[in-house]
């Protein structure tokens, strides 16, 4: 059980004296020595820092998780973490130990050396809850009597630039009993509200995948360079032997120039850089501790030694090989850090190319999942930008389980609203009180709430979310004029199309206003559907009402009377189609003029972040499959599959961040690792295997299965791990048959969709549907028979 009341926090907010506690300076250690003179039942730690911390009862560090206490909002909603150390606390003498680090509460986050955001000094907060045979109760917590220093071997750490590491300066046995702390310095009390404190709402950071370098080469230019394969976030972990004082310098890149060498133009003012300064012992495991790094290759700088990869063992004290050299050497390995989210869904299909665009997706989402959703993770940015977690935030939901991630934030997001309902370009808010209030941003406030919905069928997201939502819709309403937002500062259709020597006008350019229009149309039009579940009823009707004088405003500002739009591009008329602007009258042929406009462009995509995560789907709606496929499977630029073509394994943040020559993008903003266009990944699932909500449900207690097949695929897997269990939906194609196995958990039901010509060329394990108790044929749709089901496990397959 958490401190459900501010008044349950016994510990006082302790920091040091230090003048070395700087951004800049070293984390500071705090110990403090207690006698436990009973036998315990249980023992409990209640802690959070100012900064990132790392604790230790008796030398052991407590739980798995880094980066704690993660990163909120932190004057308004500052999370503690609970750890169960009865195994650890003793009867006896016990010691407690925390090594604090600047981390997002005070390091420059941003631009224009933007540090102190949340305060200018580290701080500990702890409080140790014992329960006794007797049934007596102690209370330990942080207070005047611990002690603290600034002598430890992280001598700065600073989320952008990197660590550096001492080893000559560890300190062994600070964080145990029978330590001498006498040089130590005194602490001092501090009164900081604790009104702000909330227990941890979503899953820590943890280390993850490991990945041993699969080749290690000298640059042309000569420098000492590691490839990894694979574009990760994390750090690297070193074991390493040689002379006490030599240091190793390790730098961190996503990708390699056109000649071969390391790459960091596009990491902007970030170093992202760990230095080591070597102990001289017999062998020592390194690594960093609150910092983390987005990269594929490192650079080796100040190290003559032999670097090898070997096994490292995750105790952090031995390293195995199968041959040892002699030192000086350094054994690598790289370990991927993110929120521990459980993995919920697969994809797969007769497409390599695809397989790989899949992966890039869910490696783009671990990598930018790191407790907030970030737009990425190596330069000197890793926000919480609110258009990539909305335009992803569908596709986050099936590959992973991502409800407590989102609702964690989202309540970030509400707290750092503006009192006028006016939301940041990015949460937590680091770019102050008026950087906020652009279309297709803001409306992460409405949008996500909604896609978590979709997904798990939980109304306590929108319940929680609602009073955000409304006010989001309230602040549009407020800088309208005649139901017509065209006023305010908006980022427009991010990153579009547009040729560099652009002659003849083929560069994508939306109306901004249009665009802000089409999205004030549906957040209220999601404000709605969540009245209807919340069953505010007054706000149904006022809000509905609201939405017709929002349509009917777009109509008479942004649509000819036959229909064509202002802005000709694809962005637009999806957007429109999307959000069901246009009356039913003048939809297909505003579908018919997107087609063409995609075949213009000789079949490829010309969107950016507000119109991409749409555009197969508007086109697979008005009945344009095989121009989605031909969107999904081009391999020139700009598509999808042109990254995977150049080698990516991970989405990128340009259509052509590398361009054919090798020859990089502007380096102003050019990330290898940014999710946003991983969107798509939404289509693969929903589409080519069919595997959705049906119609009005949510969380997947009624299944739609509604596969549509094409692009020359020979089968396609889909998997999900929902709220009742395992959702498959497996097809395949053979010469003269569709065989599709399907699993639908228990307690839900599935609508299933065969392409067939009749009922009576479907068969399944075998046998004719008439025969079936659990499976009736509802009805014909197009060209396939329509099937229901309950729970199980089945194999059709259907004549060609």
């Amino acid at each position: 059980m958490g401190l459900l009341m501010s008044s349950d926090w016994k510990a006082k907010w302790i920091e040091s004296t230090s003048d070395a506690d700087t951004v800049n300076g070293p984390a500071l250690l705090f110990r403090k020595e207690f006698t436990s003179q009973k036998k315990i039942v249980s023992a409990t730690v209640f802690i959070t820092a100012h900064g990132m911390y790392e604790a230790y009862i008796n030398g052991q560090k407590l739980g798995d998780a880094y980066l704690t206490p993660g990163w909120t909002s932190y004057n308004k909603r500052l999370q503690y973490q609970v750890y169960d150390v009865s195994k650890f606390v003793k009867m006896g003498k016990n010691a407690i130990g925390v090594n604090i680090g600047s981390g997002w509460y005070r390091t420059s986050l941003a631009w224009n050396n933007n540090k102190n955001i949340y305060g200018e000094k580290i701080g500990l907060l702890a409080q140790f809850e014992i329960q006794y045979t007797d049934g007596s109760m102690e209370t330990i917590i942080s207070d005047g009597s611990w002690k603290t220093s600034d002598k430890g071997p992280i001598r700065s750490s600073e989320i952008y630039n990197g660590e550096t590491y001492d080893a000559r300066k560890e300190i062994t046995g600070w964080n145990d009993i029978g330590y001498n702390d006498q040089s130590w310095q005194k602490v001092m009390e501090k009164e900081y509200p604790k009104n702000n404190l909330i227990a941890t709402y979503n899953e820590p950071v943890r280390m993850h995948e490991t990945f041993d370098p699969i080749r290690i080469f000298k640059t042309p230019r000569g420098e000492q360079v590691i490839d990894f394969g694979q574009n990760l976030v994390g750090w690297e972990e070193i074991f390493i032997k040689g002379k006490a004082g030599d240091s190793v310098i390790v730098d961190h890149a996503e990708v390699l120039d056109k000649e071969g060498n390391f790459y960091t133009d596009n990491l902007r003012a970030a170093k992202s850089e760990n230095i080591y300064i070597i102990n001289g012992n017999d062998g020592e495991f390194l690594m960093p501790h609150f910092t983390f790094h987005g990269f594929r290759y490192l650079r080796i700088k100040g190290f003559t030694g032999e670097i090898h990869t070997g096994k490292i063992e995750r105790n952090r004290d031995t390293m195995n090989s199968d041959k040892v050299p002699k030192p000086p050497y350094i054994f690598i390995k790289a370990v991927t850090l993110y929120s521990d989210m459980e993995a919920t869904g697969q994809f797969s299909c007769s497409n390599s190319m695809l397989n790989q665009l899949q992966h890039n997706i869910q490696w783009g989402q671990k990598g930018n999942f790191l407790d907030v959703p970030t737009d990425c993770p190596q330069r000197d940015e890793r926000l919480g930008w609110t258009v990539d977690a909305q335009a992803f935030s569908r596709t986050a939901s099936y590959n992973m389980g991502v409800h407590n991630f989102f609702s964690k934030w989202l309540k970030d997001l509400a707290a750092d609203q503006s009192e006028n309902g006016m939301v940041p370009f990015v949460i937590p808010n680091v770019l102050g009180p008026f950087a906020g209030g652009s279309t297709g941003w803001a409306d992460a406030s409405t949008i996500i709430p909604w896609n978590m919905w979709l997904a798990y069928g939980d109304p306590k997201i929108l319940e929680d979310q609602y009073p955000s939502m409304k006010a989001w819709v309230g602040f549009m309403q407020t800088h309208s004029k005649d139901y017509l937002w065209n006023t305010g500062f908006h980022f427009g259709d991010w990153l579009f199309y547009r040729p560099v020597d652009d002659n003849d006008g083929r560069s994508a350019v939306t109306d901004k206003y249009l665009i802000a229009q089409c999205f004030f149309a549906y957040s209220t039009q999601l404000l709605v559907n969540s009245a209807k579940i919340l069953n505010k009823s007054e706000d149904v009707q006022k809000y509905s009402d609201l939405l017709q004088h929002l349509k009917e405003a777009f109509l008479k500002e942004y649509v000819t009377s036959s229909g064509r739009l202002v802005s000709g591009t694809q962005t637009a008329y999806v957007l429109a189609l999307q959000f069901d602007m246009l009356p039913e009258n003048l939809r297909a042929q505003a579908a018919q003029r997107l087609a063409e406009n995609i075949k213009n462009y000789d079949n490829h995509l010309t969107t950016g972040f507000l119109g991409t995560p749409y555009l197969c789907h508007v086109l697979s709606r008005f009945g344009y499959d095989s121009v989605a496929y031909k969107l999904l499977l081009q391999d020139t630029y700009p598509s999808w599959l042109y990254p995977v073509k150049m080698g990516a394994t991970t989405i990128w943040e340009r259509w052509d961040g590398q361009k054919p020559d090798s020859s990089f993008q502007t380096p102003g903003m050019n990330s290898f690792n940014h999710y946003a266009y991983g969107a798509i990944g939404d289509w693969m699932y929903r589409n080519i295997t069919g595997i959705d909500n049906y119609k009005d449900a949510a969380g997947y207690n009624k299944i739609s299965i509604h596969p549509h097949p094409g692009g020359n695929l020979t089968y396609a897997n889909a998997d999900l791990e929902t709220g009742y269990g395992k959702l498959n939906a497996h097809w395949k194609i053979t010469e003269d048959k569709f065989i599709m196995d399907v699993e639908i958990p228990s307690n839900s039901k599935a609508v299933i969709y065969i392409p067939a010509s009749s009922a009576e060329s479907i068969t399944e394990s075998g046998k004719q549907l008439s025969e079936l108790k659990e499976i009736t044929v509802s009805g014909k749709e197009g060209k396939y028979i329509v099937l229901q089901s309950g729970s199980g496990i089945y194999h059709f397959v259907s004549s060609r």
